[in-house]
This record gives C-alpha cells, sequence and structure tokens, in this order.
C-alpha cells in the first residue's frame, strides 16, 4: 500500500508540471503543423509565387496579343501582319509559293 501511496503523492506534485508540460506542447505541435502554423505558412508563401509567376507571364501574353490587335486596327493597319494572318486563317497561298507546316503558328 505504501508503494500506491508514494506514486499517487508524486503524481499530485508532478500534476501542474505535467499539465503544463502537455500545454505547451500542444501549442508547439499546432504551431509548426496546425492549419495556421509554420509550414502551412511557408507552403502557402510558395504557392503565392507560384501564382504571381503564371500571372506575369498572363500579363505578358496579354500585352503581346494586345500588340497585335493595335498592329490590325484601323488606326495603324500593318499590311503584312494582315497578309500574314488571312493567310493562316484561310489557309490561302499563292501559285508561285511553297508552304512549310509549323505546329506552333497560332
Amino acid at each position: 500500500m505504501e508503494f500506491f501511496s508514494e506514486i499517487k503523492y508524486r503524481l499530485k506534485s508532478m500534476g501542474p508540471w505535467l499539465f503544463c508540460l502537455f500545454f505547451f506542447a500542444y501549442f508547439i505541435f499546432y504551431g509548426i503543423k496546425g492549419d495556421r502554423g509554420v509550414l502551412k505558412y511557408i507552403y502557402l508563401r510558395q504557392k503565392i509565387a507560384d501564382s504571381q509567376k503564371i500571372a506575369m507571364e498572363y500579363n505578358l501574353q496579354k500585352v503581346k496579343l494586345e500588340e497585335k490587335v493595335k498592329r490590325l486596327s484601323n488606326d495603324s493597319l500593318d499590311l503584312d501582319l494582315l497578309e500574314e494572318r488571312a493567310r493562316i486563317v484561310l489557309n490561302l497561298a499563292g501559285n508561285d509559293e511553297f508552304i512549310v507546316l509549323d505546329e506552333d503558328i497560332n
């Protein structure tokens, strides 16, 4: 019986310390791996950087397309570009011309 009373006494004296230990361990664990923890923060920062990179690529593509549209407008008509687009869209070629097919042409 002395053994159990000794264990009971030690647990009572160590109880607040164990509570504090588990309390801090809980917050440290969720501070690192939780929904708002450090690892999630790093993951979201990387995702934001990737998204910004994709957005920049789309903006460059948009600027290029705007430049093409500007050159095809009535104010500044580029006849060579108009002829090129007409040949591509309508599949036209002259009798004395050779056609080289390229899959990258839009």
